[in-house]
């Protein structure tokens, strides 16, 4: 595939802006005041310098122009409308056999919880699940309104949030193809309370794996990475956009709840109307991206990484989230595909070279789910409206062909391909062990139930068959503090990493934290960590929204060509904290180098030597000597922000060193928990 020859609109570059040697561009980039116009060729509103602008989007896979009451931050809905999918019931009852069956599972519901039996809360809970089972399999329209009914009459949560979760144009009709096809007294059930309340169930353990006859050949004895070429190319990694089309400028940017930035949110105490803290044009800490700021980092991309003018970026990853965090009831097919259209088309026209996207957990609808082929008759198929429309709107860009395209709309978004490097580069749907996909708690004993592990290790197989290095990218990170992925999973992705690293697997990229970090996948499981044992690592890119309390930041990765390994990495970052106070007539943010990773740690790693496994084991070892090294990492992971709380004591050293060599759950949830993340105060739990 060859790069594609897009012209990057650029403003034109100051006087004062100077470039360093150490760096692969200048230093500093200020963004040229106003918005470039030129980015969209038509709009329903042309911006403006008091607001976002909304542009007249055109889909060419589904030959429509998105309407303007879609994005239009005065019209924010607040029911979706799309069609929800039900399991097919067993038979079909009445009306009146429907309403006595409701009303006796009520019954029935009520008498387990409020019972003072001795039996456990697990116990209860998964006799609760039985009864909801039952009419997930006889009335399962019904299954929605008794499911808020009963979260209302038990204070689970706020009468609102229940219907947030409840509804069946929510996530309602979703736990009811879960109550109907889960195995509900068995592990399954116990996944599903305990995501329910971790009061309810404990957390399961992981379960027995069995590798035999999982992959088509053994490794190759002595296996190793290739020797570099000596010849290095730029490539760029974007993560987490998470587009706000419905950003208001001058509305509350310190919400009491929701996504801040909106016309619909209010500080605690406000009345309405009143603004507590005005929305900068640019960007807050509790809001994601607004047109301006996701265009600022894209004309901010090529004078930092020095690849304007006849210089160009070999090929970029994203590592998925295009759609913002909106609350299920404001979101749809529709604005997911807008996001889809608008930020992909983004992409063509500033960045100028193939981009490799994955889907994160946001580029979906209801968000976060995804569901296996193998449910049954048309629930198997019920997000391939997405698949279809992304593999579109990729091939449309001129990034995968139209045989990777039918493959992507084949496995859930996820594809193999051949870049113009040869490097064969692998992508992941990840809600595929997302703990959020709740359709990923039926059949809990089988790790790969969708079957896109499966998909991975053919796709390695024959990489190693044909001597070729792989990039594995995803958006839900397999490991770090365990938090976000389930364990079965992640367990088997492990295993799928040491049988093809290091001689095939050069380099796995995520997002989804928003935050910069590393994590480091050994052999045997991680039962040694020692340099000889550290096979391959695990980026996670740092995030253009600034959700929650972070600063806007990207990548870039000098790359050889012969090996695929990384020598070097660049990370830019914008401070949020200072958009507030932009005169927005004369200027824009501006962007500026965070760090460069061999000089940020310097561990006297050879020059000739990459940033690889190897290099980060030998960065943790520093670290347990060196604590001012955590103290670094702890300030790029939030991309120095300055609301990113200090890692100054011994057990947050300990927590994070943990974290990074943590590859899976199973690894991540051995670890000290509570310091998993900069966007809050560190929350350890008490001794």
């Amino acid at each position: 595939m060859a790069a594609l020859a897009v012209p990057l609109v650029l403003p034109v570059l100051t006087a004062t802006q100077q470039t360093s040697a150490t760096i692969p561009g200048i230093s500093a980039y200020t963004v040229t005041a106003g918005f470039p116009t030129s980015a969209f060729p038509t709009y329903w509103e042309a911006p403006v310098e008091t607001q976002e602008p909304q542009p007249a989007l055109y889909d060419p896979v589904l030959n429509i122009t998105f309407p303007l009451n879609l994005t239009n931050p005065e019209t924010i809905p607040q029911i979706d409308n799309d069609p929800v999918y039900y399991p097919q019931p067993l038979a079909n009852i009445s009306n009146s056999s429907t309403a006595a069956l409701l009303q006796a599972a009520f019954t029935n519901i009520t008498g387990i919880i409020e019972s003072n039996t001795t039996a456990s809360n697990c116990t209860k809970c998964m006799a609760a699940l039985s009864v909801g089972k039952t009419v997930a399999q006889y009335a399962p329209e019904s299954v929605p309104d008794l499911l808020v009914r009963l979260c209302e009459a038990f204070q689970f949560s706020s009468n609102a949030t229940c219907v947030d979760n409840y509804a069946a144009s929510n996530f309602g009709a979703i736990w009811t193809q879960v109550l109907a096809l889960a195995d509900v007294t068995g592990l399954d059930g116990q996944y599903i309370c305990n995501d329910v309340s971790s009061t309810f169930c404990p957390a399961p353990k992981t379960s027995p794996l069995n590798v035999t006859g999982l992959f088509p050949k053994p490794k190759p004895k002595n296996a190793c990475a290739p020797q570099a070429s000596g010849k290095r190319v730029k490539v760029l990694h974007l993560s987490d956009f998470h587009l706000d089309p419905r950003y208001s400028a001058a509305s509350e940017a310190n919400c009491s709840s929701g996504l801040c930035c909106r016309t619909n949110v209010h500080a605690t105490g406000a009345a309405v109307g009143q603004v507590t803290l005005p929305a900068p044009l640019y960007g807050s800490f509790k809001c994601d991206t607004p047109y301006y700021l996701g265009l600022a980092a894209l004309q901010a991309i090529a004078p930092l990484t020095g690849t304007h003018g006849n210089s160009s970026v070999a090929w970029t990853i994203y590592t998925g989230d295009l759609v913002s965090h909106d609350s299920q009831n404001q979101l749809s097919r529709a604005y997911t595909e807008y996001a889809e259209v608008s930020v992909y088309d983004l992409f063509k026209e500033y960045i100028g070279s193939p981009v490799f996207p994955v889907l994160g957990n946001h580029d979906s609808n209801p968000e976060a789910i995804d569901a296996p082929h193998s449910l049954p008759g048309p629930l198997g198929q019920q997000f391939s409206w997405n698949y279809d429309h992304v593999a579109g709107l990729w091939q449309q860009n001129g990034w995968i062909n139209s045989t990777t395209a039918s493959e992507a709309r084949l496995h859930y978004g996820a594809y193999s391909v051949l870049n113009q490097y040869g490097l064969r580069i692998i992508t992941l749907n990840t809600d595929f062990w997302y703990r959020s996909n709740f359709l990923n708690y039926i059949n809990t004993s089988n790790p790969d139930v969708s079957g896109m592990l499966s998909f991975l290790i053919q796709e390695l197989q024959a990489a190693e068959d044909a001597k070729e290095r792989v990039w594995i990218l995803g958006h839900v990170l397999a490991g770090w503090d365990g938090s976000n992925p389930l364990l079965n999973p992640t367990n088997l992705f492990y295993q799928i990493v040491d049988r093809y690293s290091p001689h095939v697997i050069a380099n796995i990229f995520f997002g989804h934290t928003h935050e910069d970090q590393v994590m480091i996948y050994y052999a045997n499981n991680g039962t040694v960590q020692t340099s000889e044992n550290a096979l391959t690592l695990g980026w996670i890119g740092p995030s253009v929204t600034p959700l929650t309390n972070l600063n806007s930041g990207f990548r870039m990765y000098d790359v050889d060509t012969g090996s695929f390994e990384i020598y070097e990495a660049y990370t830019w970052f914008s401070n949020v904290s200072s958009f507030p106070s932009l005169n927005v007539s004369k200027t824009g943010p501006t962007y500026q180098i965070e760090y460069s990773t061999r000089e940020a740690y310097n561990i006297s790693w050879p020059e000739t030597s990459p940033l690889d496994a190897k290099y980060w084991q030998a960065v943790t070892e520093a670290m347990e000597t060196d604590i001012s090294l955590v103290e670094k990492f702890n300030t790029f992971q939030g991309k120095s922000s300055v609301l990113t709380p200090n890692c100054t004591s011994e057990d947050c050293a300990k927590a994070k060193i943990c974290y990074m060599r943590s590859g899976s759950a199973v690894l991540g949830r051995q670890c000290p928990q509570g310091y998993g993340s900069v966007q809050s105060a560190f929350d350890p739990p008490s001794t």
